[in-house]
């Protein structure tokens, strides 16, 4: 197993059941219930110095998801182009996610997944298996469907075990 199938698979292995585009919605209305119980200040909250804060962490998601729809979209319409990856903290560090206000990003957050949902859920089955190239790696499109799914709960998991004891 390569190391980056070791890299999709832990995430893969986060997803409850088998039934991923239900656990994408699951997901998303977890992530929004944690988000919407939320001061403005404990979003501000980092639970360790260099860490993301819980705003940025919301838009890290969205950013992710929308890299992800573009992927879905370029790989289910046949797109043969190799597609670039992306720096995570480069695009959390020029985000200003923290000089946002936690409504407008859960606004998008609640958007970008709507987005997936509409996507996904209407993608002919056919194309689910329809494989890209992405950041230098073969990648089918329902992999990375079930990404968006592992990558949110991987992320709810650190903001239980990390973020909500302590705020």
């Amino acid at each position: 197993m390569t190391d980056f199938q070791k890299y999709v698979q832990r995430y893969l292995d986060l997803i409850p059941s088998h039934d991923w585009l239900g656990e994408l919605n699951k997901t998303g209305e977890k992530t929004v219930e944690i988000y919407t119980n939320l001061s403005e200040e404990q979003s501000l909250f980092a639970y360790a110095e260099g860490k993301w804060t819980l705003k940025e962490l919301l838009l890290h998601l969205s950013d992710t998801e929308r890299v992800f729809q573009y992927r879905i979209l370029a790989f289910a319409r046949g797109d043969k182009n190799e597609l670039p990856g992306f720096d995570e903290e480069l695009y959390a560090n020029q985000s200003f996610a923290n000089e946002r206000d936690l409504k407008s990003l859960l606004e998008e957050y609640q958007l970008v997944r709507k987005s997936s949902q509409i996507l996904l859920n209407t993608l002919n089955p056919l194309v689910l298996k329809n494989i890209g190239i992405a950041n230098g790696n073969q990648i089918s499109v329902e992999t990375i469907g079930k990404l968006i799914v592992g990558h949110n709960v991987h992320h709810l998991n650190i903001i239980e075990e990390r973020y909500l004891p302590v705020i």
